[in-house]
């Protein structure tokens, strides 16, 4: 992207409306109660011919720094620091507040480029508002509507005036973007017969969820990987609402890394936007490849963790367990003796699942954490030979054969991979519906023993073969001349 922008203002007066409006997508959480954004959230926004990079911040209040509304307010000026231009946004319908000059004088005094945006100009009696805002030595204000997306041309000219033309629209080499190929994905190969197993690209972008119970320490985990305070944390739990994607790289590889809300029990969710907050994890669990399930080492295996790994395996993603606060374990082989034991007995559905020890304050444990990430990933990817499928069928049914249902034995005739991430395969049979389900479960155990696939989701679909005379009626001359 060509430039930075960072969109400012105190609580509830549009920014994150706006945000949505500039990126095209409903992004950030929504609603009516103010202070929602407490992350920076970057994004990229299109408004009518420009491109550029946009981050949402928190709402600016007076509060001191120890307080959860004064780290917001840190993390917001980090942004404004950051960015070539700034969107300062006021509530044209309610008018100026003291928080509003406030946060003028404070840019004013940084001498960066600032756009002054009245939000919610199409309300009635929202003129007076508009022409206070001229109060703020900001220049002229801007109207708009962010909500029904009005005056977004008169945005886009504001834009372009204080950022600069040449600025705003950089020369780009046309050949350079003709050139760029799309590498494939396991997806364009499903369906296809495998003859040769395909080599794991070590240098493609990695997308990596961190999730697990309020307070497990996500947010600081992620800090410590970037090597500075990205996110906000504190002793608060539930302090992150919005699922925040930041990039980084770890031994010369992209890493894109989500940081989500706490998943509290179901039951326990009834706040709307503690329901919008879980809704974004869940959709970060859906768009990532590899999920890392924070547990809280002092107190593991809640049910909710136990909940929380079933439903990343459902979603058909690769799951790395951290057991984070490892910093505060005493008797630590003891304790990781125990922990060991309860993985294998309460997950039986990630057998092998890798599960690392961490501290997210001290940074112990993130390099095998990392390591942990890609080798799940490899797994994860995983496509094997047709040919070799098929002799390790062979072999599965002399060592364990299929069950005889009313007489008539089950038939594994044929199998296949049919995609990657996660494992899929196809296993051509006779009386599908008659399998049981530990027999799946066995040729799924002898699938991560003898493939090495530990930890990783895996699933067999069953196909009855057609037999072609099954449908088809006698001739009854037919049979009369055949005993002719």
């Amino acid at each position: 992207m060509s430039f930075t922008v960072a969109i400012v203002g105190r609580p509830n007066v549009g920014k994150s409306t706006l945000f949505n409006r500039l990126v095209g997508k409903k992004l950030a959480l929504v609603d009516d109660t103010p202070g929602v954004t407490r992350d920076r959230r970057p994004g990229d926004a299109k408004l009518i011919d420009l491109r550029f990079r946009i981050v949402d911040t928190a709402g600016l209040e007076e509060a001191d720094e120890e307080t959860l509304e004064g780290r917001m307010r840190a993390q917001t000026e980090a942004a404004i620091d950051e960015a070539d231009l700034t969107l300062f946004v006021v509530d044209a319908k309610m008018g100026l507040t003291h928080v509003d000059k406030t946060l003028g004088e404070m840019l004013r005094k940084r001498g960066r480029p600032v756009v002054l945006v009245a939000n919610k100009s199409e309300a009635r009696g929202s003129d007076s508002g508009f022409y206070d805002a001229y109060t703020l030595g900001l220049g002229e204000p801007c109207p708009i509507s962010a909500e029904h997306g009005q005056g977004m041309m008169d945005l886009r000219d504001a834009i372009v005036e204080a950022i600069g033309h040449e600025r705003a629209f950089p020369e780009t080499d046309d050949e350079a973007e003709t050139n760029v190929s799309i590498p494939r994905s396991a997806a364009d190969d499903e369906g296809e017969e495998i003859d040769e197993e395909p080599a794991y690209d070590e240098t493609k972008p990695l997308r990596v969820a961190i999730v697990g119970r309020p307070n497990a320490g996500k947010s600081t985990l992620i800090n410590r990987f970037l090597g500075e305070d990205r996110l906000l944390t504190g002793p608060e739990a539930g302090i992150t609402r919005d699922s925040i994607s930041v990039d980084w790289s770890w031994r010369g590889r992209t890493i894109k890394m989500f940081d989500t809300a706490g998943m509290r029990r179901k039951a326990r969710v009834t706040e709307k936007l503690e329901k919008l907050s879980v809704a974004d994890a869940l959709r970060a669990i859906r768009f990532a490849e590899i999920v890392v399930i924070v547990f809280d080492a002092t107190i593991p295996f809640e049910k909710q963790d136990l909940q929380i790994v079933d439903l990343v395996l459902r979603e058909g993603r690769a799951a790395v367990l951290a057991f984070n606060k490892w910093d505060m374990i005493e008797d630590r082989q003891v304790v990781l003796a125990d922990l060991r034991e309860k993985t294998d007995r309460l997950l039986p559905q990630a057998r092998g699942i890798r599960a690392i020890p961490i501290a997210g304050q001290t940074g112990e444990g993130l390099d095998r954490l990392m390591q942990a990430i890609v080798d799940t990933d490899k797994v994860w990817n995983k496509r094997i030979a047709t040919a070799k499928l098929n002799r390790w069928l062979e072999t599965q049914q002399v060592q364990h054969p299929p069950p005889a249902v009313s007489g008539r034995r089950i038939k594994l005739k044929y199998m296949t991979q049919v995609k990657a991430r996660p494992p899929a395969f196809m296993i051509s049979c006779t009386r599908s519906d008659a399998l049981p389900e530990s027999y799946v479960r066995y040729l799924i155990n002898g699938l991560r023993a003898d493939f090495a696939m530990p930890g990783v989701p895996i699933r067999i679909h069953f196909r009855t073969s057609e037999n072609p005379f099954e449908n088809k009626k006698s001739n009854p001359y037919e049979s009369k001349r055949k005993r002719s």
